[in-house]
């Protein structure tokens, strides 16, 4: 049975979005999913399905909207695509908790970097389904926006990696 992982965008752990990984886990299995296992407190989950990854993210983010009283935005990847992510970083040098994919529906625009404001010392790069910033002060400290990735969520590559070690059933 395939597996993926779904990240869910603006959840954590307390405030506005707040959601509890348990209920998460919940919607998951009443979606049908098995092997379910959330990580950390900010929205990742990963699990079995015998449902396409558009229908996967349907059935998540139908639930997710009963819950929340308002849509929220899944990015959902394959187990092998979550592998192809972190393997695909163009920023190998850069220290992984400061080094991101920021997780989009779909390929971004070639130009999605066009726009960007507030840029310091922050790399960036484009990929498949993502885009890739290595913040060279920080993400507190970053004043960079990109427009192209606000319905975006991103994870920093250690993230990614136990993400996809998960996946793939590596634990």
């Amino acid at each position: 049975m395939p597996r993926y992982v779904a990240l869910l965008r603006a959840v954590n752990v307390g405030g506005t979005g707040k959601l509890p990984m348990t209920e998460l886990k919940a919607m998951c299995l009443d979606a049908g999913f098995a092997d379910v296992q959330t990580y950390i407190a900010s929205g990742n989950v990963v699990f079995s399905s015998q449902l396409g990854a558009t229908k996967v993210k349907a059935a998540l983010e139908k639930r997710l909207h009963a819950y929340a009283g308002k849509p929220v935005g899944v990015a959902v990847r394959s187990a092998e695509e979550i592998a192809a992510v972190l393997n695909a970083n163009p920023f190998p040098k850069a220290p992984p908790n400061t080094t991101v994919a920021i997780f989009l529906d779909g390929p971004p625009a070639k130009d999605a970097l066009k726009d960007i404001k507030g840029q310091q010392d922050e790399q960036m790069q484009l990929g498949k389904r993502e885009i890739y910033v290595a913040y060279g002060i920080g993400m507190g400290r970053s004043k960079l926006k990109i427009p192209a990735a606000a319905n975006g969520t991103a994870r920093n590559i250690n993230t990614i990696a136990k993400l996809a070690e998960l996946a793939a059933g590596d634990d």
